[in-house]
């Protein structure tokens, strides 16, 4: 916690310093303005940067719902962008002035004449270097606003090997689908949704997993789309589990009987779409012969605001002979909470619940979004040693009305037999 509390210090202080820095830049270029600390602009920015900061907090330390938490963290994203590209602008400047003046200082003629006092500064900072910044800044903001809701339904399937030590040679090959957080009262466009459904039956997994927030709190959100995900089949079965929306625990309700079958009616959502809803406990999946064990467990997170209902200790009875777990567990914090340090046979986690904040970049070779800095497992494959997790970033969405950089995702794995994981990268 004390190593937590020093990186959001030093973030914060980076940030003041940039926007000191900014701040500076704007009071030279407008030299007659009399900026002062008195002066009504200064202090609004300052109030500004305060806030904006203000919103950060909230995004990571919040006990308020993942939707609302999200729309902090995009909030500061988005002046964090402005301000980088505003930033830019000014840096690249500063080093043209600084460039110009060592040439003026030391490759000037020794018979050049003088520079007259009075004759104005030849790299001045001017009203069109701070226009220049304004329209830098505004560009990426502008793309954003647009491509924002093209990008709920732009569904991607993204292909991934796993290579587990131990793994039984009847399951060398076989494949695995996972999507997760579909988030169903957020759907406005179910023709959208059974596309990408068929999207996932198209690639033919063996084995679906389901990783939690099938709703966003209440079980008839799903009465639209109950039918389009029961399309959802593998010949080695479906399995899912709870995310944390998935108790109603966001939500008011009458009475606690009310949020109690509200609970179960999710459950019994699973069940009616021919999914396996696992609640701290195991499958043994067979194939030819041979086993590997499927464990689930209800939502456990690491941060306070999270419940912690998932009980390891009771999805693990039984398992001690099988030579491969696989763990569903919706909250990736959950891994490095609980699982590395207690639980050392778990080969692999399958988790979601970051939507990779709906917002930042993501390619083969590089991914950003503001949410590492809330969960360092935040989308695709990680490894500790011989233990691994996949953070999957989401079917579908809750909260921000759009995603950007970070599409919905639908993941194929394929195991592959290995001595050494680590040494076997995909």
């Amino acid at each position: 916690m004390q190593g937590n509390t020093l990186y959001t210090i030093l973030i914060i202080a980076v940030l003041l310093l940039g926007d000191f820095y900014i701040l500076k830049g704007v009071r030279a270029a407008f030299k007659k303005k009399a900026f002062s600390h008195k002066n009504w602009f200064v202090t609004g920015y300052w109030l500004s940067a305060i806030f904006f900061i203000t919103f950060l907090l909230l995004g990571i330390y919040s006990p308020l719902g993942a939707g609302i938490r999200t729309a902090f963290l995009f909030g500061f994203a988005l002046q964090f962008i402005f301000k980088i590209c505003f930033l830019l602008v000014m840096f690249i400047d500063d080093i043209r002035r600084g460039i110009l003046h060592l040439l003026r200082k030391y490759k000037q003629p020794a018979t050049a004449p003088p520079v007259q006092q009075n004759k104005p500064d030849a790299i001045p900072r001017s009203e069109f270097l701070m226009k220049a910044g304004l329209l830098a800044g505004a560009i990426p903001l502008g793309a954003i606003r647009i491509g924002m809701p093209g990008g709920l339904y732009d569904y991607r399937v993204r292909h991934q090997t796993l290579y587990l030590p131990n793994l039984p040679k009847a399951f060398n090959g076989m494949t695995i689908g996972q999507i997760s957080d579909i988030h169903s009262g957020s759907f406005h466009k179910s023709i959208a949704v059974r596309g990408g459904v068929e999207m996932l039956m198209k690639e033919r997994a063996d084995v679906i997993f389901f990783t939690g927030d099938l709703v966003n709190g209440a079980a008839w959100e799903m009465k639209d789309y109950q039918d389009i995900f029961s399309k959802v089949k593998a010949p080695l079965g479906v399995y899912s589990v709870l995310g944390n929306h998935d108790y109603g625990d966001y939500g008011k309700w009458p009475s606690a009987a009310a949020k109690t079958k509200n609970n179960a009616d999710i459950i019994q959502t699973h069940k009616n779409m021919g999914w396996d809803v696992l609640i701290d406990q195991h499958r043994r999946l067979k194939v030819d012969g041979e086993e590997i064990g499927l464990l689930g467990i209800g939502n456990w997170g690491e941060m306070s605001r999270f419940p912690k209902y998932g009980k390891m200790e009771k999805a693990v009875i039984g398992t001690n002979d099988l030579p491969v777990k696989l763990l569903l567990s919706h909250d990736p914090s959950h891994w490095r909470a609980e699982v590395l340090p207690k639980y050392k046979d778990i080969d692999m986690v399958f988790a979601g619940h970051t939507h990779g904040m709906q917002f930042g970049i993501r390619t083969d070779d590089f991914q950003w979004s503001p949410i590492k800095y809330v969960y360092p497992e935040w989308a695709g494959l990680y490894r500790e040693g011989q233990q691994q997790i996949y953070v999957n970033v989401g079917f579908g969405f809750a909260g921000l009305q759009g995603r950007v950089g970070i599409l919905p995702e639908i993941t194929i794995f394929t195991l592959k037999a290995a001595t050494d994981p680590v040494l076997n990268k995909a």
